[in-house]
């Protein structure tokens, strides 16, 4: 089974080189006496040249058969510049069959046939395709260039438990059960958050973890039942110190893994992300900007924008340059559902066409305001005009759904592109769906040390000192400053709802933590899933995981989750209620 070379590696200066090489067959073109095969390993293709009457064993094979050959490298006639190894190919002098294969449930290539749910029954053979691999083996580097910068910045790699206490961090937990404690359960941690924060308490000032984390929500493209987190954590730096790290760490991650430029992070606050881009995670490699319109509309007697603005709402535009033609009544209907599923009422759809505003909603507005339109927004011919009412952050967030979904239809992303940023100046709580205060990111995080006094008066307008880290509209990376102060953090606690003695049945061994000289701290985690989503250009977080769960949550490989015996169920004391 011995190989000289690997298939993707072979080069002009390995002419006339006896070698032996192994793979699976990708391909075999028959041209009578003389066959081509092309043999695959996980380094590449490289095109084998084979006398059919000299080797009749090449008739037996077929695509994804194992096979092991010897031969002398040679310059290729008709090079193929669009293979790594298109300069040369192998006259074979041998051939063994190492193993046979059925025919496959699907097309072994970078482009396949197969729907996600097949790709995922069969994942060991859709692991075969190289862009597969090439997704994985780049994922693999991110990991080695983070790992290997953060030793260097002095950062301790520590593991921390996977099974642990039930905490309330935001998403659903999965729990597991005890057998020695009847009735007791585990938590799944959904995040080694607490245990890196009392890692600071024990005095180990820089750690990170490449930690397995698990949250039982609804499945979407960016997310994943089971997923990992590089989880960094330090004491003693101020939160710009901080932030600049992590900079590091990225920056080292663009330049020895990809090859691109060290990038250049932008910082924008909270409310400008979403009043710009209508999103708190925004994709700027695209213009198309939220445009604030209330002022064109104060004195209007459009009855719509009227009821708006007495509510003391919002009115949000976006402009379609050169388009307005494709935007149909079917195209206003489909971008009408969108903005509706985010809440608005509706959506007031406009053209401008030859020195004109035409549209349903064009014959209620005034001279003035259609004047102040065309001017404020620099509307040009054939330019499309979509305007969003309602709640401020809600019209936002609507108008942003839709400014993404015109980007998408129209082609407007520079995919080639990466855009980072850092997003500050989040509100330290939100009310929840009964008017409470809930904690936009966790308990711990603390607030902007100007913004304490307005705890107890003020919360609302309470900033914290948190930040994510955003690439190309996806939030890779997220953390704050902690809150390191026993007293401030139980009044966290109390604002957001949790009794004294909740706290303590929660939080009880972490609250007595702070009582022994806690150090100022602060971290963040990376999704690593997903920034290797977004550095790949791969449309979903399942193509950068060996073997995800799809969208039902379920994995159609080994078709878990699957029932428990009556035994298993007896040890761990449980009864299924039918």
């Amino acid at each position: 089974m011995n190989r000289t070379h690997h298939n993707g590696t072979l080069r002009m200066e390995n002419i006339n080189e006896e070698v032996t090489l192994v793979g699976w067959v990708a391909k075999r073109r028959n041209f009578g006496s003389i066959n081509f095969i092309d043999l695959r390993d996980r380094s590449g293709i490289v095109q084998l040249v084979v006398n059919h009457d000299e080797y009749p064993i090449v008739e037996e094979l077929k695509n994804e058969y194992v096979i092991q050959v010897t031969g002398l490298v040679r310059e290729r006639q008709d090079k193929n510049p669009n293979l790594a190894t298109g300069d040369i190919e192998i006259d074979l002098s041998d051939v063994k069959i190492i193993n046979k294969a059925k025919q496959t449930p699907m097309i072994i290539a970078d482009k396949t046939d197969a729907l996600e749910d097949t790709r995922l029954k069969y994942r060991y053979l859709d692991l075969r395709r190289p862009v597969m691999q090439n997704r994985l083996m780049t994922r693999a580097k991110i990991v080695t260039e983070m790992r290997n910068t953060l030793d260097n910045l002095g950062f301790i790699d520590v593991e921390t438990p996977m099974l642990t206490k039930s905490t309330p961090e935001g998403a659903r937990e999965y729990l597991v059960p005890s057998r020695v404690h009847p009735g007791e359960f585990y938590a799944l941690a959904q995040s080694p958050q607490i245990f890196k924060q009392m890692l600071m308490i024990g005095g180990m000032e820089r750690y990170y973890q490449i930690a397995r984390c698990f949250r039982d929500e609804d499945l979407r493209a960016d997310r994943q039942l089971d997923f990992t987190q590089v989880d960094i954590e330090a004491s003693f730096l101020s939160e710009h110190s901080f932030m600049e790290i992590i900079e590091e760490v990225v920056g080292n991650v663009m330049e020895n893994v990809l090859g691109e430029k060290r990038p250049v992070v932008d910082y924008v606050t909270f409310y400008d992300a979403l009043n710009i881009y209508g999103s708190d995670k925004p994709d700027r490699r695209f213009e198309m900007l939220l445009n604030d319109v209330n002022p064109i509309f104060s004195e209007t007697q459009f009855k719509v924008f009227e009821n708006v603005l007495k509510n003391n709402g919002h009115l949000k535009a976006i402009v379609l340059k050169d388009n307005a033609e494709t935007v149909t009544r079917k195209v206003s209907d489909k971008y009408t559902d969108l903005v509706k599923k985010y809440g608005l009422g509706g959506l007031v759809v406009l053209k401008y066409v030859d020195g004109e505003i035409t549209g349903s909603a064009a014959k209620f507005l005034e001279e003035k305001e259609i004047l102040d339109l065309v001017e404020t927004l620099g509307l040009e011919n054939n330019d499309a005009l979509f305007i969003g009412s309602g709640e401020w952050e809600q019209t936002c967030t609507a108008m942003g759904a839709l400014r993404l979904q015109l980007a998408k239809d129209y082609e407007l992303i520079d995919q080639e592109k990466f855009d980072y940023l850092w997003l500050v100046d989040f509100p330290m709580f939100e009310l929840g769906d009964n008017d409470e205060l809930v904690a936009r990111h966790h308990p711990f995080t603390a607030p902007k040390e100007e913004d304490v006094e307005l705890l107890d008066t003020k919360p609302l307008e309470v900033l914290a000192q948190a930040y994510d880290l955003v690439l190309n509209g996806y939030e890779i990376a997220g953390g704050s400053m902690r809150i390191y102060d026993q007293e401030l953090q139980r009044k966290m606690f109390s604002l957001i709802g949790f009794s004294d003695e909740q706290i303590q049945k929660r939080f009880g061994f972490f609250v007595d933590a702070f009582q022994y000289g806690t150090p100022p701290h602060g971290g963040i985690a990376f999704g690593l899933d997903r920034f290797a989503m977004a550095l790949t250009h791969s449309e979903t977080i399942r193509d950068v995981i060996a073997f995800p769960k799809n969208a039902s949550a379920r994995c159609p490989l080994t078709n878990a989750p699957s029932p428990a015996v009556d035994s298993q169920l007896e040890d761990l004391h449980l009864k299924i209620n039918k």
